[in-house]
């Protein structure tokens, strides 16, 4: 890591009343002098000031505020500056700073000098991207979790309960089996299985981790003229699919993404399955068949007139595990409700669409677990889970008492752990997740 300072705009771009502006280097508390116009400044301390360029005149009326190392984000100096949000003083000041010899930061350049410094590992660093990229309350939640290292202390017990039956089975290679205490071999399996066990659990919880994270896929599918984009349209509360009698008029798959409850959920408006000769409609209909696979949740449209094969049969879509809730479009234009296991709805007049939006939470409560605290995994959280989980059980699988085997097993399963936090890993790995965050990060 050089030792350079850097600066970035830690607020988003554009007009906006207030922008922060972050610094980061070391000795900064000659510069926040000279900026604050003070012979002392007090660490955390906000100070009302006129920002001057190097000739004198007046950027802006700023607050800055002055963090003393090692009490600070990044464990460096930093200084922050509130001026107004124009684009036109963001700029004076960048230029301003850089006169003063200071450079921009690259995308999580801030966050990667925390991590080297200890106040993150990369699990937080996870957390953070994460938390940035929120957009529902349960993302948030999550996020905030695994940001504020509910999830790196779990890892670092399982890490440091590995090293530990590592280093023991090793030891055990240098004593006689008379001088060893009793059982002493069960009890290092034991152990093994119970992390094992929990490892396996969490892997378990990967699609309740990744529903939360990236959202619930939800897919309305069903014949041609049923009415799936004008539900589309009435679940989202708004006109955003092309409503019209002609059967077809949807060839391709309009998506958006809605919140209930606290969790994103990315609905899907799909091509009216049939059959054609239409080469477009076709590749259309293609299309709808991967989203009924990848769906979590598939609400299945008919309407009265619908023909029998399509109001007694489920979805047959190859590889579906979805669940399925059937939807009767258009009830306004009838007065019976005959079809068993049915949701009856008029996207039309919105009758029975609280019905429906019943069904979906409790379908999204399953999904979910309804909400309770889980370890938040990301693709490569979980690559490393899965290494880890079979280094145990091959300790478990290949134990004939040959302890060095066992002890190999385990340690490369706490390596895994470790590269999880940022113990252990690559700057492949630290390039990649540092990259994901904003240049004021």
């Amino acid at each position: 890591m050089n030792n350079d300072t850097i600066f970035a705009l830690s607020s988003g771009r554009g007009k906006a009343g207030v922008a922060v502006i972050r610094i980061s280097g070391n000795d900064l508390n000659i510069f926040a002098k000279k900026i604050i116009g003070r012979a002392t400044v007090a660490p955390r301390h906000a100070y009302f000031t006129n920002l001057r360029d190097g000739a004198g005149e007046i950027i802006d009326q700023c607050v800055v505020i002055y963090f003393a190392a090692p009490h600070s984000f990044t464990g460096t100096d930093i200084i922050e500056i509130q001026c107004h949000g124009a684009p036109a003083v963001i700029n004076k000041v960048f230029e301003f700073l850089r006169t003063n010899g200071m450079r921009i930061a690259t995308p999580g350049e801030f966050s990667r000098r925390a991590f080297y410094a200890g106040k993150m590992d990369l699990s937080d660093v996870d957390g953070l991207v994460a938390l940035l990229d929120a957009q529902t309350d349960k993302q948030r939640a999550a996020a905030l979790r695994s940001m504020m290292g509910g999830d790196s202390e779990i890892y670092a017990t399982w890490r440091e309960q590995m090293l530990r039956i590592s280093a023991y089975a090793a030891a055990m290679t240098d004593y006689d089996a008379d001088d060893l205490p009793a059982n002493i071999s069960d009890t290092i399996l034991e152990n093994i299985k119970t992390l094992y066990t929990a490892i396996s659990g969490v892997l378990n919880n990967y699609k309740v981790s990744r529903a939360i994270q990236y959202g619930i896929n939800i897919a309305i599918v069903g014949e041609t003229n049923v009415g799936k984009s004008s539900l589309f349209n009435r679940l989202l509360g708004t006109a955003r699919a092309i409503v019209s009698d002609i059967p077809g008029t949807t060839r391709d798959v309009v998506s958006a993404q809605m919140d209930i409850d606290g969790y994103l959920v990315n609905l899907s408006d799909t091509a009216g399955l049939r059959d054609t000769a239409d080469f477009v409609e076709r590749i259309g209909i293609e299309r709808t068949n991967n989203e009924i696979k990848n769906a979590d949740i598939v609400l299945h449209v008919i309407n009265p007139t619908s023909s029998p094969l399509a109001r007694g049969v489920r979805c047959k879509t190859p590889g579906v595990v979805a669940n399925e809730i059937l939807v009767v479009n258009k009830s306004d234009t009838i007065d019976s409700h005959d079809i068993k296991n049915a949701i009856y709805v008029s996207a039309k007049t919105g009758d029975g669409i609280a019905e429906l939006m019943s069904v979906i939470r409790d379908q999204i409560g399953e999904i979910t677990n309804n909400g309770e605290s889980t370890v938040m995994i990301n693709a490569r959280t979980y690559d490393l889970l899965v290494t880890a989980r079979d280094e145990l059980f091959a300790a478990l699988d290949d134990f004939n008492g040959d302890y060095d085997i066992l002890s190999e097993h385990v340690r490369y399963a706490a390596d895994a752990i470790g590269r999880i936090l940022g113990a252990i890993g690559t700057n492949e790995i630290l390039d990649m997740t540092f990259s994901q965050l904003c240049l004021g990060k």
